[in-house]
């Protein structure tokens, strides 16, 4: 509230103030005036208290100590007039000015500081975003050029030595251009998927949408991809129901699928886990293959953490690991990646409760 008060122009804060005192008063007075006709013997202390919460509340909301200053010597002017002066009376009367001062400079600093926190907080998410999207264009160039540059080269190639190329060498050639050609397109459909995060803040749309029919649609598009692929798949028996963006999820899901039967070097099943928990959902992908290097483990989703060489343009995991990151990130969920011992583990999750969406 404080910072959208400050927003305000000059005349309308003090306009605003000084209705704000005006009311805060006339409560106080109100209430005071009801009390001492409903009590027999009023208590002055009490109509103090009264006036001592409100001056409270104004000196809290506007921002100018003059307000509370003012609210203070009417408070001691109305309480002169309910109650006349006696021996004593003074002391209590004219020692709510001071504590009326005293707890204006206090809630005008803690407003101030408050303001400061929230700057700093802006600040360091601007920068958490600019460093995402750092990161998401290193990683878009890197991989474009990748699989660009090993189709340029494999279609001149084959032009260029077309008739010295044997049956079996230009088959080996096109089918390299077919693999990488198809990668290319997964990787746009992962740029496309990122389309669907709106704005600056990257927001996303969520509707309540069933893990086991996202889960369902993944696991088929793998296949489908992947013919022959032995996935392990444990959800648990009830029903769940989750705010989400299906379509980034099923994404989010495909790629890790992906990257574990492109990456582990094993035939041995990929396991698929969903663990229900009181606050978050848990969606593990498990391989059993040779693991994620330790030098890219503390950079997977920063864009630069590439598995080892390889000899196709498919050796990478950069891009999708930092679409999978922002999707995440944007669903108030959490993306993991480590060494389970036996081969690569990749943990997302996925709050229950549906909550405003930013990053």
């Amino acid at each position: 509230m404080h910072n959208t008060f400050e927003n305000f122009p000059k005349l309308k804060r003090h306009l605003y103030s000084f209705l704000l005192s005006v009311c805060c008063m006339a409560a106080a007075a109100g209430i005071s005036l009801l009390y001492r006709r409903c009590m027999p013997k009023p208590v002055c202390a009490n109509i103090v208290m009264i006036f001592l919460f409100f001056v409270i509340v104004v000196s809290g909301l506007v921002n100018s100590c003059l307000y509370g200053i003012a609210c203070s010597v009417f408070s001691l002017l109305w309480l002169r007039f309910l109650f006349p002066p006696r021996s004593g009376y003074p002391v209590m009367f004219f020692g709510i000015i001071p504590i009326s001062v005293f707890v204006n400079t206090l809630t005008s600093h803690l407003t101030a500081q408050a303001g400061m926190i929230a700057e700093h907080r802006r600040q360091l998410e601007e920068a958490e975003k600019e460093k995402m999207r750092a990161n998401l264009l290193r990683a878009v160039s890197h991989d474009l050029r990748t699989p660009l540059t090993a189709i340029i080269g494999s279609s001149t190639a084959y032009l260029e030595n077309q008739s010295q190329l044997s049956e079996q060498e230009k088959t080996a050639i096109v089918k390299n251009i077919c693999k990488d050609s198809h990668w290319m397109v997964n990787m746009v459909e992962n740029l496309l998927t990122v389309t669907r995060i709106q704005g600056e803040d990257l927001t996303v749309s969520t509707d309540i949408e069933s893990v086991e029919e996202v889960i369902g649609e993944a696991l088929q598009k793998t296949k489908i991809r992947h013919p022959g692929c032995i996935i392990h798949t444990k959800i648990p028996d009830q029903f769940i129901m989750l705010p989400m963006d299906a379509v980034l999820i099923e994404q989010v899901t495909l790629n890790l699928l992906d990257n574990a039967l492109r990456h582990s070097e094993s035939l041995a099943p990929i396991e698929l886990i969903v663990e229900d928990a009181p606050k978050y959902v848990f969606f593990t992908v498990r391989d059993y293959g040779r693991g994620i290097p330790e030098d890219i483990l503390d950079r997977l989703f920063d864009g630069s953490g590439r598995a080892a060489p390889s000899s196709d343009a498919q050796g990478n995991r950069g891009i999708g690991l930092v679409i999978c990151e922002t999707i995440i990130r944007a669903h108030h969920g959490t993306l993991t990646g480590h060494n389970h011992g036996k081969g690569a583990e990749f943990t997302f999750t996925l709050p229950k409760e549906k909550k405003e969406s930013f990053l």
